[in-house]
């Protein structure tokens, strides 16, 4: 097996752990972690073997220097896979030290930025950029790209399904923009995984998570880590198709409607690219 440069965030917790345990375990890889806790990174990265770094997605300077660190440390070898797995759902509408909504910059905006600033990298790898949605994204998305902050209709659950629809839409444009580069891009819903994802979240999906009843309706995280392994290790164009959006591993078409409008995935990488000051283009 050829080794590959595989980039994981959101890897200190969940199903990011989880797969990064299994990659690990596989061999082949050279791992680079990414979480928000150092301590909860560093056990995961030791466990694995895995190079690591801290980044909080609420403070977009920490994803500059985040891309600017692996970008120097992967050098002229270039990723080969970027899994975009860091998010969760939060509580009241609060702005971050950027000034947007919480929930949309740390599942959207961070991951968006991060990816633009590694496409050097990614282009060199001819990557397979994975990105986690959820299934809320046709449940409760309704994207408005001129109110990404949901300032005039904000509820915790709307504010995730608009960020997991985002992420789809971004899927879509990185397939329509760089696939003839060499570069794929897939988004899955892993599962409702049991987590802590919803912890601070004042959504009623925090009951599910905090009764027996997530014994029953939802999956463990090395399940929803063993989808998202199976993504990062797939072969794009034969485990999974570029632009295409995946329930756990089964292509679907039961999706958000606007997700199949162009004109609004790129009017959405516009704008987000306005938001985090990089060029649109």
């Amino acid at each position: 097996m050829t080794r590959r440069t595989v980039v994981l965030t959101g890897a200190s917790d969940g199903i990011g752990a989880a797969a990064a345990r299994q990659l690990a375990a596989e061999g082949g890889h050279r791992l680079i972690l990414v979480g928000r806790s150092p301590e909860k990174t560093r056990a995961v990265a030791d466990e694995t073997g895995a190079e690591w770094f801290t980044a909080d997605f609420t403070v977009l300077d920490d994803v500059r220097a985040l891309a600017a660190s692996i970008a120097e440390t992967v050098s002229d070898d270039g990723i080969h896979v970027l899994a975009n797995n860091a998010g969760g759902i939060f509580g009241d509408r609060a702005p971050t030290v950027d000034g947007y909504e919480k929930t949309i910059q740390v599942n959207h905006l961070a991951p968006f930025l991060l990816t633009n600033l590694l496409l050097p990298q990614l282009r060199r790898g001819r990557a397979a950029i994975v990105n986690t949605s959820s299934v809320a994204q046709r449940l409760f998305g309704r994207i408005d790209v001129d109110d990404l902050d949901n300032e005039r209709r904000f509820s915790a659950r709307k504010a995730y399904g608009d960020a997991k629809l985002a992420n789809v839409l971004f899927t879509k444009s990185l397939h329509a923009k760089f696939h003839d580069e060499g570069i794929s891009a897939v988004a899955f819903h892993p599962g409702v995984v049991r987590s802590n994802f919803s912890a601070g979240s004042s959504s009623v999906m925090r009951v599910l998570y905090r009764t027996p009843l997530k014994h029953l309706l939802t999956i463990s995280s090395e399940k929803g880590g063993e989808t998202l392994r199976w993504f990062v290790d797939g072969t794009p164009g034969e485990t999974w198709l570029s632009g295409e959006y995946y329930d756990e591993r089964v292509h679907t078409r039961r999706v958000n409607p606007m997700i199949e409008d162009a004109a609004l995935a790129e009017a959405l990488w516009r704008r987000s690219a306005e938001l985090v000051g990089i060029p649109a283009s």
